[in-house]
């Protein structure tokens, strides 16, 4: 090589990939971290973006038709008087667009005892009671597993009948309704009509025997230190509207007295929630990618050092410190080339898999693939600086004594 002549790019090109390729199992590794970062990166972009349309239509469905509304009473710390009025169900029925509306609150027990039988062990401390309008339970959107829930009839009289949440139910041993059981509460038996599966609202209901409004008025004090709350379910598009009447629709002289939650945009909280997972992941696809550069560094440094004769080698045979650096950093350059171009692959498998199964439309920008074999040839270049540097610093006499 004479001193005025340059490596052409195929030559630098096939320089690093024999380079490589002399060490198989020492490159797979320290592409690795590559890898690992630039798939992490189109799969967070494409998985994010593929269930961005399942998040939104799951809102829509569920979160977006539901306002609740919470007593928080007057102004006078001592005013502990209920706020609700006894129709209060039926107000927030007349609304446009409601479907149910119910009062619920948790009964003011100050030692409750859950037992399946009078005088059998009652140490389910983990249960609660809880008074709820029939109106609140449909609300809930409950799937019952066995038998049936109370009703207005129930509600008006005060029966002593009660409906349990799955757990409830498992952990006070009750299965079957055939034989009309009954759940003691501090001795009190109420006739267990129904057993709640699950329930879209309100998970608490699971772990809890429900009963009427009407009988925990008649048995029990009205709620105070727990204060009732009233759940509504909307139709689509209504929630807002309904919201902004609930207060004055329940007492209009003090409307003041209610705080009423209605649901976020469901535009702004998918995007707000999507950002914010794309910033925590992405921030560990730049750790890997970070991991990457210091492997792809550490072992073009190694690799310096081993070939330290070499390197001498050309110098003597014209190489200039410019050539001995190029080759390095080609050779970096091509091994961040490569684990971006797997990572990138092994993103897009990963994604469509995920679509698959999961039975949605698999959404990738073009821009993330792309970006990927860039991203792993820009940190395998970045990380191949200082090593080629050390290179192209070695004087030929010291590289050939060695």
């Amino acid at each position: 090589m004479s001193k005025g002549s340059r490596p052409s790019l195929r030559d630098l090109l096939g320089e690093a990939l024999a380079g490589l390729a002399q060490r198989p199992a020492r490159s797979v590794l320290t592409m690795l971290g590559t890898v690992l970062g630039t798939g992490a990166f189109v799969a967070i972009l494409g998985l994010t973006a593929t269930a961005a349309g399942q998040i939104d239509s799951r809102f829509t469905a569920l979160t977006a038709t539901e306002v609740t509304v919470e007593d928080i009473g007057g102004a006078d710390p001592a005013d502990t008087a209920a706020s609700f009025p006894p129709d209060a169900a039926a107000r927030i029925a007349g609304l446009n667009g409601v479907r149910h509306a119910g009062v619920y609150w948790p009964v003011p027990l100050s030692a409750p005892r859950f037992a399946a039988a009078p005088g059998a062990a009652a140490d389910q401390d983990e249960l609660t009671l809880v008074a709820a309008e029939p109106s609140a339970l449909a609300a809930a959107r409950p799937t019952l597993r066995a038998g049936r829930l109370y009703d207005r009839f129930h509600a008006g009289r005060g029966e002593n009948v009660a409906v349990l949440g799955a757990a409830a139910a498992g952990r006070l041993g009750i299965t079957r309704l055939d034989g009309h059981p009954a759940v003691f509460v501090n001795g009190t038996p109420y006739t267990v009509l129904g057993i709640i599966g699950d329930v879209q609202r309100l998970p608490d209901l699971l772990l809890s025997v429900i009963i009427p409004t009407g009988t925990a008025l008649r048995a029990y004090q009205p709620p105070h230190e727990q204060r009732a709350k009233m759940l509504i379910e909307t139709r689509l598009g209504a929630a807002a509207l309904v919201a902004s009447q609930a207060a004055l629709a329940l007492r209009p002289d003090a409307p003041g007295r209610f705080r009423v939650i209605a649901p976020p945009d469901p535009q702004s909280l998918r995007a707000g929630v999507t950002g914010d997972l794309n910033s925590l992941f992405l921030l560990l696809a730049s750790i890997s990618l970070v991991i990457g550069a210091v492997g792809i560094a550490n072992t073009s440094l190694v690799a310096v050092l081993e070939r330290t004769n070499e390197i001498g080698l050309r110098r003597c045979l014209g190489a200039r410190p410019m050539h001995i650096a190029a080759q390095f950093l080609t050779e970096s350059t091509a091994l961040g080339l490569l684990g971006g171009l797997v990572g990138g692959s092994v993103a897009v498998a990963a994604v469509v898999g995920t679509a698959v199964l999961r039975d949605w439309t698999a959404v990738l920008a073009p821009w993330t693939v792309a970006a990927a074999p860039a991203i792993g040839a820009g940190v395998g270049l970045v990380a191949g600086v200082y090593p080629a540097l050390r290179a192209a610093w070695i004087e030929p006499a010291a590289a050939l004594r060695r």
